[in-house]
């Protein structure tokens, strides 16, 4: 018996140490952030060195005012959107998978982001308001309402009997499909100046970002966190499976409903405002999960860190593949993307996740 506080003692230091290695592993995912937006901020059609942005970015008074301009008014909107967009849709991909127990889960795989554009073209195309309220933002909500009944049909299917997660996929799918054939029937019946507007959308870019949009996602993603927050315990329970979550008193269906309905609000904006940007809500949730597991106190900020770093340094990368052209940031994380999905395909099919 004197041996058990002995091991209780060595279990909790060994806790401790987990904890602590975990947190290290998000400050280090922060810095490197922070040097990918600061990098993000000094390329461009001029280039400038890390200090001068440094400097332009903490005593913007000391710098030029040219430097001040280009940093503060055109790259800055563009870099802080790539970090809020990315660790939105990184978000929405992590509480997808959770809730769904599918490691393919993701806005962009089940179709919630081609719903979403699709809403937002309708309304970029034809001046359609699928939500006769608050007209200025009339593409967002659009955006937001098909993601929404997109959500509701994944979720309708997903609690019926016999339902297996590659099922879901496979429903994904198909929604993915049907939403780019609606699209591409806006485009048909559209005049020339909206498709070019739809087709620019579609493929992805940070170039229209302003200060507003880069706002409203801030907004969206400080409303959703802190809800995220207070049920990590349910969401951490929930990846044990429906019937043990039961077992400890947690509404799974009510759970599951309001966290789809979240994970809409946090895929659609980022869609109607940048266009649509794969596999960011995919990549970002299984890096995060692999270095810091499953619990939510630990995955949910990771998650956020992951999905902002990737479409940062994606940002980065779209601005140097090509000296003095930018590439659509929809189609580097695609290419990005690509590869680490038919890994994972290949993964899932020689071990259970």
């Amino acid at each position: 018996m004197s041996a058990l506080p002995l091991v209780e003692s060595t279990q909790r230091n060994a806790y401790r140490g987990l904890v602590r290695r975990k947190r290290v592993l998000l400050g280090v995912f922060a810095v490197l952030l922070l040097l990918s937006v600061l990098l993000d901020l000094a390329l461009g059609p001029a280039n400038y060195s890390l200090a001068d942005v440094a400097r332009a970015v903490l005593w913007p008074d000391t710098v030029s005012l040219q430097l001040r301009v280009v940093l503060w008014d055109i790259r800055m909107p563009v870099a802080l959107m790539a970090v809020v967009v990315g660790a939105a849709l990184s978000l929405a991909g992590a509480q997808m998978q959770t809730i769904l127990n599918n490691p393919l889960a993701s806005p962009f795989t089940l179709g919630i982001s081609a719903a979403a554009s699709f809403g937002a073209a309708l309304g970029l195309a034809f001046g359609l308001k699928l939500f006769p309220v608050a007209v200025d933002y009339m593409v967002p909500l659009n955006a937001f309402l098909m993601a929404v009944l997109s959500a509701l049909l994944i979720h309708a299917l997903s609690m019926r009997r016999g339902v297996t997660a590659e099922t879901i996929v496979l429903l994904g799918i198909a929604l993915v499909f049907t939403f780019n054939a609606l699209l591409a029937l806006v485009q048909y019946f559209a005049t020339e100046q909206a498709v070019a507007a739809v087709v620019f959308w579609t493929m992805g870019s940070l170039t229209k970002a302003t200060w507003p949009k880069v706002g409203v996602i801030c907004v969206v993603i400080l409303i959703m966190l802190p809800v995220f927050a207070r049920r990590a315990w349910a969401l951490t329970a929930l990846r044990l499976g429906d019937d043990k979550a039961a077992s400890f008193g947690i509404n799974v269906r009510r759970l599951r409903f309001q966290t789809l309905v979240m994970v809409s609000l946090l895929a659609a904006f980022p869609v109607a405002f940048v266009g649509v940007i794969g596999f960011v809500g995919l990549v970002g949730p299984h890096i995060a999960r692999m270095l810091v597991g499953e619990d939510q106190r630990f995955f949910l900020p990771a998650s956020l860190l992951t999905g902002a770093l990737m479409l940062s340094v994606s940002s980065v990368v779209s601005k140097t593949l090509i000296p003095g052209a930018i590439f659509p940031i929809g189609v580097v994380t695609s290419l990005v993307g690509v590869p680490f999905f038919i890994s994972l395909i290949l993964r899932s099919k020689r071990t259970a996740w």
